[in-house]
């Protein structure tokens, strides 16, 4: 499982590291965003690639587990 943390940066660069990180094919990946918007949008591109991602919300950070 590849772990990304992507805790500072804004929209798209979030999304543009999880796209990178899904070339390995894997079947899970945790990443870790801090804002609302990143969350929002790695979740609807993980859904689209045929992914399930459940979020956990903690101290202003969000933990998804993005599984196939």
């Amino acid at each position: 499982m590849k772990e990304l943390d992507a805790r500072g940066l804004s929209c798209p660069e979030p999304v543009v590291m999880i796209r990178k990180a899904m070339i390995s094919k894997e079947n899970a990946y945790q990443m870790v965003v801090d804002n609302v918007t990143a969350k929002e949008n790695v979740t609807r591109y993980a859904q689209h690639q045929g992914y399930q991602v459940s979020v956990q919300e903690a101290d202003g950070e969000y933990r998804l587990s993005i599984t196939k």
